[in-house]
Protein backbone atom coordinates (compact mmCIF):
# COMPACT_ATOMS: atom_id res chain seq x y z
CA UNK A 1 0.00 0.00 0.00
CA UNK A 2 1.33 3.64 -0.73
CA UNK A 3 0.36 6.86 0.47
CA UNK A 4 1.68 10.21 1.19
CA UNK A 5 3.44 10.37 4.52
CA UNK A 6 4.46 13.90 5.13
CA UNK A 7 5.19 13.80 9.27
CA UNK A 8 5.23 10.65 11.81
CA UNK A 9 3.42 11.01 15.57
CA UNK A 10 4.91 8.40 17.33
CA UNK A 11 3.76 6.50 20.65
CA UNK A 12 6.80 5.84 22.78
CA UNK A 13 6.38 3.06 25.70
CA UNK A 14 6.41 -0.42 24.43
CA UNK A 15 6.89 1.26 20.85
CA UNK A 16 10.28 2.88 21.49
CA UNK A 17 11.09 0.72 24.16
CA UNK A 18 9.72 -1.99 26.70
CA UNK A 19 7.46 -0.67 29.48
CA UNK A 20 7.56 -3.81 32.21
CA UNK A 21 11.14 -3.42 32.90
CA UNK A 22 10.53 0.27 34.14
CA UNK A 23 8.04 -0.54 35.63
CA UNK A 24 9.50 -3.26 38.01
CA UNK A 25 12.63 -0.98 38.55
CA UNK A 26 10.47 1.74 40.21
CA UNK A 27 8.57 -0.12 41.99
CA UNK A 28 11.98 -1.30 43.35
CA UNK A 29 13.57 2.24 43.47
CA UNK A 30 10.85 3.31 45.33
CA UNK A 31 11.16 0.94 47.76
CA UNK A 32 14.50 1.21 48.17
CA UNK A 33 13.87 4.65 48.70
CA UNK A 34 11.19 4.66 51.53
CA UNK A 35 13.05 2.16 53.15
CA UNK A 36 16.41 4.74 53.42
CA UNK A 37 13.57 8.22 54.04
CA UNK A 38 10.75 6.59 55.63
CA UNK A 39 10.87 2.86 57.19
CA UNK A 40 7.33 3.09 58.13
CA UNK A 41 5.76 3.87 54.74
CA UNK A 42 8.10 1.00 53.54
CA UNK A 43 7.31 -1.36 56.19
CA UNK A 44 3.04 -0.31 55.37
CA UNK A 45 3.37 -0.63 51.78
CA UNK A 46 6.16 -3.10 50.12
CA UNK A 47 5.80 -3.45 46.17
CA UNK A 48 2.81 -5.56 45.87
CA UNK A 49 0.84 -3.32 48.77
CA UNK A 50 2.11 -0.18 46.93
CA UNK A 51 1.13 -1.35 43.56
CA UNK A 52 -2.35 -2.21 44.75
CA UNK A 53 -2.76 1.12 46.63
CA UNK A 54 -1.45 2.79 43.03
CA UNK A 55 -4.46 0.34 41.06
CA UNK A 56 -7.07 1.71 43.25
CA UNK A 57 -5.65 5.58 42.83
CA UNK A 58 -6.14 4.95 39.34
CA UNK A 59 -9.61 3.75 39.55
CA UNK A 60 -11.09 6.25 42.16
CA UNK A 61 -9.42 8.91 39.66
CA UNK A 62 -10.53 8.80 35.87
CA UNK A 63 -10.86 12.10 35.22
CA UNK A 64 -7.05 12.01 35.91
CA UNK A 65 -6.22 9.54 33.81
CA UNK A 66 -4.74 11.48 31.72
CA UNK A 67 -2.11 13.12 33.83
CA UNK A 68 0.09 9.54 34.98
CA UNK A 69 1.94 12.35 37.41
CA UNK A 70 -0.76 13.40 39.17
CA UNK A 71 -1.62 9.89 39.99
CA UNK A 72 1.53 9.01 41.08
CA UNK A 73 1.65 12.20 43.11
CA UNK A 74 -1.63 10.98 44.69
CA UNK A 75 -0.47 7.44 45.29
CA UNK A 76 2.88 8.48 47.12
CA UNK A 77 0.65 11.34 49.30
CA UNK A 78 -1.81 8.40 50.57
CA UNK A 79 0.75 5.78 51.55
CA UNK A 80 3.25 8.69 52.74
CA UNK A 81 0.00 9.93 54.46
CA UNK A 82 -1.44 6.65 55.63
CA UNK A 83 1.97 5.72 57.54
CA UNK A 84 2.37 8.63 59.26
CA UNK A 85 5.37 9.81 57.51
CA UNK A 86 6.73 13.32 56.81
CA UNK A 87 4.60 14.89 54.07
CA UNK A 88 7.76 16.48 52.65
CA UNK A 89 8.93 13.53 51.48
CA UNK A 90 6.27 13.83 48.97
CA UNK A 91 8.44 15.73 45.68
CA UNK A 92 11.85 13.56 46.63
CA UNK A 93 9.41 10.70 46.68
CA UNK A 94 8.18 11.51 43.36
CA UNK A 95 11.69 12.78 41.97
CA UNK A 96 13.21 8.68 42.85
CA UNK A 97 10.48 7.72 40.92
CA UNK A 98 10.63 10.07 38.34
CA UNK A 99 14.26 9.38 37.53
CA UNK A 100 13.90 5.75 37.16
CA UNK A 101 10.69 6.27 34.87
CA UNK A 102 13.46 7.63 32.39
CA UNK A 103 15.48 5.15 32.61
CA UNK A 104 14.67 3.61 29.16
CA UNK A 105 16.32 0.66 27.38
CA UNK A 106 15.30 0.82 23.37
CA UNK A 107 14.20 -1.82 21.69
CA UNK A 108 17.62 -3.38 19.76
CA UNK A 109 16.42 -1.78 16.36
CA UNK A 110 14.51 1.63 17.51
CA UNK A 111 17.43 3.74 17.58
CA UNK A 112 18.88 3.18 14.28
CA UNK A 113 15.29 3.08 12.89
CA UNK A 114 14.23 6.44 14.38
CA UNK A 115 17.53 8.28 13.30
CA UNK A 116 16.53 7.01 9.64
CA UNK A 117 12.78 8.07 9.68
CA UNK A 118 13.29 11.51 11.41
CA UNK A 119 15.85 12.05 8.68
CA UNK A 120 13.16 12.47 6.35
CA UNK A 121 10.42 12.76 8.05
CA UNK A 122 9.43 15.58 10.82
CA UNK A 123 8.39 13.08 13.77
CA UNK A 124 6.06 14.18 17.06
CA UNK A 125 6.07 11.77 20.17
CA UNK A 126 2.54 11.77 21.29
CA UNK A 127 2.44 9.46 24.44
CA UNK A 128 -0.32 9.19 26.52
CA UNK A 129 3.22 7.81 29.48
CA UNK A 130 4.81 10.71 30.91
CA UNK A 131 8.77 9.51 29.91
CA UNK A 132 10.56 12.95 29.47
CA UNK A 133 12.40 12.95 25.75
CA UNK A 134 14.76 15.11 26.97
CA UNK A 135 15.87 13.73 30.38
CA UNK A 136 16.02 10.33 28.26
CA UNK A 137 18.54 11.81 25.63
CA UNK A 138 16.46 11.45 22.30
CA UNK A 139 14.80 14.89 21.57
CA UNK A 140 16.91 15.53 19.08
CA UNK A 141 15.26 12.91 16.87
CA UNK A 142 11.37 15.01 17.67
CA UNK A 143 9.37 18.41 16.44
CA UNK A 144 8.11 18.16 19.45
CA UNK A 145 6.64 15.86 22.51
CA UNK A 146 2.75 15.96 22.97
CA UNK A 147 1.65 14.11 26.13
CA UNK A 148 -1.63 13.56 27.46
CA UNK A 149 -0.82 15.58 30.33
CA UNK A 150 0.16 18.70 28.64
CA UNK A 151 -3.18 18.33 26.13
CA UNK A 152 -5.68 17.29 28.74
CA UNK A 153 -6.89 14.18 27.09
CA UNK A 154 -5.19 11.01 25.83
CA UNK A 155 -5.45 8.46 23.11
CA UNK A 156 -7.25 7.05 21.66
CA UNK A 157 -9.72 10.92 22.04
CA UNK A 158 -9.40 12.43 18.39
CA UNK A 159 -8.31 15.98 19.52
CA UNK A 160 -4.75 14.66 20.82
CA UNK A 161 -4.36 13.32 17.26
CA UNK A 162 -5.59 16.66 15.83
CA UNK A 163 -3.59 19.26 18.24
CA UNK A 164 -0.34 16.96 17.14
CA UNK A 165 -0.95 17.52 13.19
CA UNK A 166 -2.23 21.04 13.98
CA UNK A 167 1.29 21.78 15.44
CA UNK A 168 2.69 19.68 12.80
CA UNK A 169 1.38 21.69 10.24
CA UNK A 170 0.02 18.80 8.18
CA UNK A 171 -3.21 17.62 7.54
CA UNK A 172 -4.58 14.47 9.23
CA UNK A 173 -4.37 12.47 5.90
CA UNK A 174 -0.87 13.02 5.32
CA UNK A 175 0.11 12.34 9.09
CA UNK A 176 1.23 8.22 9.64
CA UNK A 177 0.36 7.51 13.53
CA UNK A 178 2.78 4.86 14.69
CA UNK A 179 2.48 2.73 17.82
CA UNK A 180 2.33 -0.22 19.62
CA UNK A 181 -1.63 -0.54 20.90
CA UNK A 182 -4.55 -1.30 19.04
CA UNK A 183 -7.05 0.68 20.24
CA UNK A 184 -5.45 3.76 21.91
CA UNK A 185 -2.86 4.29 18.63
CA UNK A 186 -3.88 2.89 15.21
CA UNK A 187 -7.79 2.75 15.95
CA UNK A 188 -7.47 5.90 17.61
CA UNK A 189 -5.53 7.41 14.89
CA UNK A 190 -7.35 6.27 12.19
CA UNK A 191 -10.82 7.57 13.63
CA UNK A 192 -9.22 10.38 13.57
CA UNK A 193 -8.15 10.40 10.19
CA UNK A 194 -4.92 9.76 10.53
CA UNK A 195 -3.13 6.92 8.63
CA UNK A 196 -2.56 4.17 10.85
CA UNK A 197 0.93 1.87 11.52
CA UNK A 198 0.69 -1.29 13.92
CA UNK A 199 4.22 -1.68 15.52
CA UNK A 200 3.55 -5.65 16.51
CA UNK A 201 6.50 -7.16 17.81
CA UNK A 202 4.88 -9.87 19.60
CA UNK A 203 2.91 -11.15 16.65
CA UNK A 204 -0.11 -10.70 18.41
CA UNK A 205 -3.45 -10.96 16.49
CA UNK A 206 -5.39 -8.00 15.07
CA UNK A 207 -8.39 -7.47 16.77
CA UNK A 208 -10.36 -4.72 15.95
CA UNK A 209 -13.83 -5.36 14.78
CA UNK A 210 -13.98 -2.97 12.18
CA UNK A 211 -10.58 -1.53 10.72
CA UNK A 212 -7.61 -2.82 9.98
CA UNK A 213 -4.05 -0.93 10.02
CA UNK A 214 -2.67 0.62 7.03
CA UNK A 215 0.59 -0.59 7.53
CA UNK A 216 2.05 -3.78 10.12
CA UNK A 217 5.40 -4.31 10.80
CA UNK A 218 6.85 -6.31 13.60
CA UNK A 219 10.01 -3.99 14.47
CA UNK A 220 10.68 0.14 13.67
CA UNK A 221 13.20 -0.82 10.93
CA UNK A 222 10.54 -2.22 9.15
CA UNK A 223 8.68 0.98 9.39
CA UNK A 224 12.20 2.79 8.06
CA UNK A 225 12.52 0.72 4.92
CA UNK A 226 8.75 1.36 3.70
CA UNK A 227 9.00 5.03 4.36
CA UNK A 228 12.57 4.72 2.20
CA UNK A 229 10.83 2.36 -0.27
CA UNK A 230 8.11 4.93 -0.82
CA UNK A 231 9.96 7.93 -0.65
CA UNK A 232 8.55 9.26 -4.19
CA UNK A 233 5.23 9.27 -2.71
CA UNK A 234 5.54 11.82 -0.23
Amino acid sequence: MNFPVLAITLDLDDTLWPFAPIGARIEQVLHDWMLQHSPVTAAMFPKEAMRELRERTYAAHPHLHHDLSALRRLTLSAALEKSGADMALLEPAYEAFYAARNQVECYPDALAALARIAATHPVAALSNGNADLQRIGLSHHFVFQLGSREHGAAKPEPSIFHAACERLGVAPAQVLHVGDHIEMDVAGAMQAGLRGCWINRHAHPWNHPTLQPDLQFDTLTGLADWLDANASTR
